[in-house]
């Protein structure tokens, strides 16, 4: 990796944290100035606006977390297992708040929140990336189908929506409230209900 490289990723990697804290439009560029210890041109040398930057700092983020995801459920060879092992990543909201991708919150109910109706091109991105987390849970789900560890007449669309609300809305009052006790709660009631209601 170039120095000019190393560069960019560095302003992508402390953006991504800013932005998640502070919000897109809360953020500003002296704010990005302070986290990256470059000036305005430094930046700009590298992102053609602060929406480009926005959008590049969003993928990493989101990268990081599907990392984390892959890393979970990579190893479990049963559905039901791979399923629990994503949940279970959720904990990290619990066990390593600080980490700078997370310490703001979930980045991509975050963004979905605020880029709403502001930033249509990060909404995109968002529903990108809402997608392809739902796909990976149908996915294992349609295949545990398959092998029969999954019963057969679940709407595997339906149960990822209930899984990603249930954690989604569980770090939001974790957040609100300052009490992770809401994200333990969902982790355990989304593992029983997939052991009771999934399990073949």
């Amino acid at each position: 990796m170039s120095k000019g490289e190393e560069t960019k990723a560095m302003i992508i990697e402390k953006s991504a944290a800013l932005f998640n804290q502070q919000g897109y439009a809360g953020s500003s560029m002296s704010d990005i100035m302070q986290v990256t210890g470059l000036q305005k041109g430094g930046i700009y040398n590298h992102f053609t606006s602060k929406d480009d930057l926005a959008l590049q700092a969003f993928d990493f983020a989101i990268s990081q977390i599907k990392q984390r995801y892959r890393e979970a459920w990579g190893s479990k060879q049963h559905s039901i297992e791979r399923l629990q092992a994503i949940i279970n990543v959720f904990r990290i909201y619990i066990d390593n708040p600080e980490h700078p991708i997370i310490k703001g919150g979930c980045p991509l109910l975050n963004t979905a929140i605020e880029s709403d109706d502001a930033h249509p091109a990060l909404k995109i991105r968002a529903q990108q990336a809402m997608n392809s987390w739902r796909d990976l849970f149908n996915g294992i789900m349609r295949k545990g189908i398959k092998k029969g560890e999954i019963q057969q007449n679940i709407n595997v669309d339906e149960v990822a929506s209930i899984i990603i609300s249930t954690l989604e809305g569980s770090v939001m009052m974790s957040k609100l409230c300052d009490d992770s006790i809401h994200i333990e709660r969902a982790i355990k009631h989304l593992n029983n209900y997939i052991n009771i209601s999934l399990r073949r």
